[in-house]
C-alpha cells in the first residue's frame, strides 16, 4: 500500500515542491504593500529568473539523458556483437561436429 502512495517518485516530490514556492513567492508578490506596477516588475524579473534556472536545469538533465543512453548503447551493443559470435561458434560446432 506504501508504494502506491510513493509511486510519483522524487521527480513528484521536486515539481511539487517548486510549484509550492512559485505560488508562495506569487502570493508573496500579490499581498506586498507595493504598487502594481512595481509588483508587475517583480513578477517579471522573477519570470526571466525562472526562465532562465530552467534552460539551465533543462540542458544539465539532456546532458546526463544523452551520456545515459550513450553508456547504455555501447552496452546494449557489446551484447549484441557477443550474442552474435557465440551463434556463429555454436553454427560452426553443429555444422561440423568432428573436427580433425
Amino acid at each position: 500500500m506504501s508504494d502506491e502512495r510513493c509511486s510519483s517518485g522524487s521527480g513528484g516530490i521536486l515539481l511539487a515542491f517548486l510549484a509550492g514556492g512559485l505560488v508562495g513567492a506569487g502570493l508573496a508578490l500579490l499581498y506586498a504593500p507595493v504598487s502594481g506596477r512595481e509588483a508587475r516588475e517583480r513578477i517579471g524579473g522573477l519570470a526571466g529568473d525562472l526562465k532562465k534556472k530552467t534552460e539551465a536545469w533543462t540542458g544539465d538533465v539532456k546532458q546526463k539523458v544523452e551520456g545515459f543512453i550513450d553508456e547504455e548503447r555501447s552496452v546494449i551493443k557489446a551484447a549484441y556483437d557477443a550474442g552474435r559470435e557465440a551463434m556463429a561458434r555454436e553454427k560452426a560446432r553443429l555444422e561440423n561436429p568432428n573436427p580433425q
